[in-house]
C-alpha cells in the first residue's frame, strides 16, 4: 500500500523538553478511571478519564487495541553469569528476536537456562542489539513457562525489584485484552473499566477492536540527529474486513473516528489508502508519523504523556502541533499530570473535527 511520505526535516532535539524524573509515574491510578485527562483543543481543559462519555460525542466510534501483554521478561544463567532476555518479536517456530542484557556476554551456541523447563539457544547476534534464540519448548508449551517463570515486561523507566510486582500482572494490561502477543501494554487503554465501556454505550459512543502486538522497540530511544534517519521497528498488527466496513461506515455517515492509543493510530493510518478508506490488514506495519504527514483515519486520540525525542511525542506533535503540544506539556506538568504507560491521559483532537 502506498503511503504518504513527509520530509521530516527535522532534528531529534527539536522534540526535547525538560521532564524531571518524579513526573514519570511508578504506580498506576487506583481505580483506573480516576487518572488525570487534559483535553487539548481549542484550549486546555482538566478532567478525569472517568468524564470521557460527556467529552466525547454521542456516534462517536473509539478504536481499541485488543493485544494481550506476556510475560516477556526472563532471567537466567549462562553458566554462573546472570543474564536478562526481553522477548521483542516471534521469528520462526520456537525462535524469537529478544533484547538481552549483558548481551555482549552472548555468543552463538550459548545456552541460558531460565528453569528446569525452560532454557534457549543463542542462534544469531544481529544488527541493533538483538539476539536471535531458539526456546527448548514448543510453541504451545511456551505461554505457560512464561506464566511460570517470566515477569511482565514494564518499560525501564518503571522502577521494580527483582522478582517484580504480582499487582503489574493485572495493571499492566487492559481490561478488554484477548490476544496474545504484545511486549508492551497499549497503555492509554489501561484507563478504562468496565463501567466506563458502560458509560460509552450509554451515550451512544461505539466501539471497535483491532490488533496492533506492541514489540520492545518502542521503547528504544530515538539516537539520529535528524528525525528522517530513524529506523522505525515493526509491528505485527490486523484490522479483519468486518472492523474496516464497520470503520468505513462511520466515516461515511460523518462520525468521528477516535483511537485510543498510539498504536490503534498507527494501525489505522498504515491500512488507510490515498482516498481514507480503511482496507483490512494482516501483517508487519513499521509506520512512522512526526510533523508533515497527513492523517488520513482518526479525527482524534486518546494517549498518555510521552518522553522527550521519542517516536510517541513526534507522533502527537504531528496530530495536534508541536508548538501546542509544548504547551499542552507545560500546562500538564504545572498541573501535577503523571507521565508516561503508568501515567495520566489526553485527549486531542484534531482542528476542524
Amino acid at each position: 500500500m502506498l503511503m504518504p511520505v513527509p520530509s521530516y526535516n527535522m532534528l531529534t532535539s527539536d522534540f526535547d523538553f525538560d521532564l524531571p524524573s518524579e513526573f514519570i509515574a511508578q504506580t498506576p491510578t487506583n481505580p483506573r478511571d480516576h487518572a488525570k485527562l487534559l483535553r487539548v483543543n481549542a484550549a486546555f481543559s482538566d478532567h478525569h478519564v472517568y468524564d470521557l462519555p460527556d467529552l466525547l460525542r454521542a456516534g462517536d466510534l473509539l478504536i481499541f487495541n485488543d493485544t494481550k501483554v506476556i510475560p516477556a521478561r526472563l532471567y537466567g544463567k549462562r553458566g554462573d553469569a546472570e543474564i536478562e532476555i526481553l522477548l521483542h518479536k516471534k521469528y520462526a517456530p520456537q525462535v524469537w528476536q529478544v533484547f538481552a542484557k549483558p548481551g555482549k556476554r552472548l555468543h552463538k551456541g550459548d545456552r541460558v537456562d531460565f528453569a528446569p523447563d525452560l532454557s534457549a539457544e543463542v542462534l544469531e547476534k544481529c544488527e541493533g542489539g538483538e539476539i536471535l534464540v531458539r526456546f527448548s519448548a514448543t510453541d504451545e508449551e511456551l505461554p505457560a513457562l512464561l506464566e511460570a517463570h517470566g515477569e511482565m515486561p514494564l518499560p525501564p523507566y518503571i522502577k521494580r525489584e527483582k522478582g517484580g510486582d504480582p499487582n503489574d500482572r493485572a495493571r499492566y494490561q487492559t481490561i478488554y485484552a484477548t490476544r496474545d502477543g504484545a511486549v508492551a501494554a497499549p497503555t492509554a487503554g489501561l484507563h478504562f473499566t468496565p463501567k466506563l465501556l458502560a458509560g460509552f454505550t450509554a451515550r451512544g459512543i461505539e466501539c471497535a477492536n483491532v490488533t496492533l502486538h506492541v514489540g520492545a522497540g518502542t521503547f528504544l530511544p530515538v539516537k539520529a540527529e535528524h528525525v528522517k534517519d530513524h529506523t522505525m521497528h515493526a509491528e505485527w498488527g490486523e484490522i479483519s474486513p468486518g472492523i474496516a466496513s464497520y470503520i468505513n461506515h462511520a466515516r461515511s455517515e460523518g462520525r468521528r473516528v477516535v483511537a485510543v492509543g498510539t498504536t490503534s493510530l498507527r494501525l489505522l493510518e498504515a491500512a488507510t489508502d490515498a482516498k481514507g478508506t480503511v482496507q483490512p490488514f494482516q501483517g508487519e506495519t513499521d509506520i512512522f508519523i512526526a510533523p508533515g504527514y497527513q492523517f488520513r483515519a482518526a479525527d482524534a486520540l486518546i494517549t498518555n504523556f510521552h518522553l522527550p525525542k521519542s517516536t510517541l511525542f513526534m507522533l502527537v506533535s504531528a496530530f495536534a502541533g508541536l508548538e501546542r503540544m509544548r504547551q499542552a506539556y507545560e500546562h500538564a506538568k504545572a498541573g501535577g499530570y503523571r507521565f508516561y504507560s503508568y501515567g495520566d491521559t489526553s485527549l486531542l483532537e484534531r482542528s476542524g473535527s
